[in-house]
């Protein structure tokens, strides 16, 4: 599938962004992944995207890579309203947020707590390769059902290095297999394990609300610089953050986490 003159987009920018971990670099402007039961290879040469996928038809990648969100608009209504924010959307200029699945999401996220991303990859990848199926002619394994983790020993999960979370995503499967796909901040709080930053992380990359601002480090850092925030103060930052962005909050956050954290190792 080729996916002619997209505009706004920069696969490094996508993928290397926080909001996903299953994603790697083969080549230059070339990734080789998995979203939910498929596995693809994707490489962008003058704004024209092309998709080698296992699976999913042009629907499903046109949905998940956000082909159709403008986002040249949403830059511009961010920098008009702020404009302190314009060096950092011109630096991730070729940031879209992914439709990824939600419990994919949840269990990611979970797993992203007091970790970095290698260990995250590595994590992630070991719990598709034994709990997930395997994507034929790929060599990837797709992410493992609500299922499939429900039913999971914690001692397995414990000889995949996952340590605390062991707890958290069998009973976050548990629970999503009872209660359904949570809808709301709250309804994600309630899981065991999901904190205030972790729930937002979910609601912005699994649940598609673009009002989510989640405060991590970098953000703390980032609202500390900029505005003058105590870095204690995430609730403060997180209604200024609602106040000067609105429903793009979830926008401005992807391009100054991006902005900060990506210029911290050159």
């Amino acid at each position: 599938m080729v996916f002619e003159d997209i505009k706004d987009i920069d696969l490094a920018h996508v993928f290397e962004c926080g909001q996903c971990f299953r994603w790697v670099p083969d080549g230059p402007d070339s990734y080789t992944g998995a979203a939910g039961s498929f596995a693809a290879r994707v490489s962008l040469t003058d704004g024209n995207l092309k998709v080698e996928a296992t699976g999913g038809d042009e629907a499903f990648w046109r949905r998940y890579f956000d082909l159709d969100t403008d986002y040249g608009a949403i830059k511009k209504k961010l920098t008009d309203s702020e404009p302190l924010i314009k060096p950092a959307t011109e630096y991730g200029h070729g940031i879209r947020i992914l439709n990824q699945d939600p419990f994919e999401t949840i269990i990611s996220f979970i797993i992203s707590q007091n970790n970095n991303i290698p260990r995250i990859r590595k994590n992630i990848e070991s719990l598709c390769s034994t709990y997930g199926e395997p994507i034929s002619g790929s060599g990837l394994c797709a992410f493992p059902s609500p299922e499939a983790l429900a039913d999971a020993k914690l001692c397995d999960l414990a000889d995949l290095k996952l340590g605390y979370r062991c707890e958290y995503i069998r009973a976050s499967a548990e629970r999503y297999l009872k209660e359904g796909c949570p809808e709301t901040r709250e309804e994600l709080l309630a899981f065991h394990g999901i904190g205030p930053k972790v729930a937002n992380c979910i609601m912005l990359f699994g649940l598609r609300d673009t009002a989510a601002f989640p405060v991590d480090t970098w953000v703390r850092q980032i609202m500390n610089d900029m505005y003058g925030f105590d870095l204690k103060d995430a609730k403060g930052m997180q209604a200024f953050a609602a106040e000067k962005y609105g429903d793009l909050a979830g926008y401005a956050q992807q391009y100054l986490f991006y902005y900060y954290r990506d210029r911290s190792r050159k």
